[in-house]
């Protein structure tokens, strides 16, 4: 398996949740909702794509007309949390930032 995507134990979720705030657990998924308008979703959907892109790693988008859902999971360790998914939070909450989206 790939560095950094190694299956995360229970604790090391819990740790990781606490350290990136926003974002929730639903199964072996974290995801985090962001208010902004359709075409600004589009644009924030673009520019969170080329970041996973680079990285290799990416969430499941869901866009509706004034929000964004990211979901996170890896799916080559079994669809289980790993670091790559805290990451790419982290990732997602700064270009979120950028394009000034609300945190939902």
């Amino acid at each position: 398996m790939a560095e950094g995507k190694e299956r995360l134990s229970e604790e090391a979720i819990r740790d990781r949740l606490g350290s990136t705030p926003g974002w929730s657990r639903e199964g072996d998924s974290i995801t985090r909702s962001f208010g902004i308008r359709y075409h600004g979703g589009v644009a924030l959907i673009v520019h969170v794509a080329d970041v996973e892109r680079l990285i290799g790693h990416h969430a499941d988008i869901d866009l509706r007309w004034d929000r964004v859902r990211f979901s996170i999971t890896t799916h080559d360790a079994g669809h289980k949390l790993t670091d790559a998914d805290f990451d790419l939070a982290r990732r997602i909450d700064a270009v979120a930032t950028a394009h000034e989206a609300t945190p939902l």
